[in-house]
């Protein structure tokens, strides 16, 4: 398995091509918010595994990552997420709030045409992984990659939708999320809803690993021998698999998600996984080792 430190950033898993896409990445919050079940000691016991690509002790600041990946498989063009998107309203979220980023452009940087994608997979249903699903703007919203199926975890699909009172009415920028980055690409006669499994292809498969939200899944890559996952928001910083039953402060069952991510984290050790989260930053993903009863991890570099 190789990688690649040009920009973009390159990665094979055996005859599968994974490509980088970052559209932003540096201190994001408070270590002991984005992760409140961590202690300072923890933060501070990781050393060098931590600082400084995710974590800064000078402030306590968790570092991270917005980022999107392109999969090549078999003839595939497989996005996973799409990040925050452009012009879009989250009046509850400052950071996403009227946000313009270069999905399009950056792509297009690294030789992809909309019109070149054939899948997108939304790990879950939060909106930085889904904002770039749609373009045009203010109720013209329409899918910005005309040829791809969208593959929409079913449970997160009914929770954050109008069936489930968009998220249960917790918030309106749940219900804004949706009909600006879910609803026109049903409409539009695109979606494929999923739950349990779903074979992409020969080497992608999706999973479903609830918790974070109730439909998150992670992505599976398998060829020649080699294999990665793509775990979504199981893992918002690598000190998650130095202390798995941590839960970031955006899951929404907290013992369903932790049970997730030790599940994942296992099968990563065992098998050799690459582990490719989604909002990592320095080199983006790790290897996971046991260590003991626990997990260590490497960078991949």
């Amino acid at each position: 398995m190789s990688t690649e430190t040009s920009t973009p950033q390159r990665i094979a898993v055996g005859d599968v091509e994974i490509i980088r896409v970052v559209e932003w990445q540096g201190p994001f919050a408070p270590a002991a918010d984005l992760v409140p079940q961590s202690a300072p000691q923890m933060w501070q016991d990781g050393g060098t595994l931590l600082a400084p690509d995710h974590y800064e002790p000078a402030r306590g600041l968790a570092v991270m990552a917005l980022q999107t990946w392109v999969v090549r498989s078999a003839g595939l063009t497989v996005l996973v997420d799409t990040g925050i998107g452009n012009g879009r309203e989250r009046p509850e979220s400052p950071d996403f709030h009227q946000r313009q980023s270069d999905l399009l452009g950056d792509l297009a940087r690294a030789g992809i045409r909309p019109q070149d994608v054939d899948v997108v997979v939304n790990t879950h249903f939060h909106a930085d992984h889904v904002g770039g699903n749609t373009t045009g703007q203010a109720e013209e919203w329409v899918p910005a990659f005309p040829n791809a199926r969208y593959l929409l975890p079913a449970a997160d699909d009914h929770h954050f939708g109008p069936g489930g009172g968009y998220g249960g009415g917790r918030s309106p920028d749940d219900r804004l999320m949706y009909e600006d980055s879910i609803a026109p690409v049903h409409r539009a006669g695109q979606a494929r809803l999923w739950d349990g499994t779903l074979r992409i292809d020969a080497r992608l498969t999706l999973e479903s690993a609830p918790g974070h939200t109730p439909g998150s899944g992670v992505l599976q890559v398998a060829s020649r021998g080699e294999r990665a996952v793509f775990t979504g928001d199981l893992l918002h910083n690598p000190v998650q698999i130095l202390h798995p039953s941590c839960n970031s402060c955006f899951c929404m069952d907290p013992v369903q998600a932790a049970a997730s991510r030790r599940r994942i984290l296992e099968r990563a050790a065992d098998e050799g996984e690459l582990v490719i989260p989604a909002h990592f930053a320095g080199p983006g993903a790790v290897r996971v080792h046991r260590r003991g009863g626990a997990f260590g991890f490497d960078p991949a570099v």
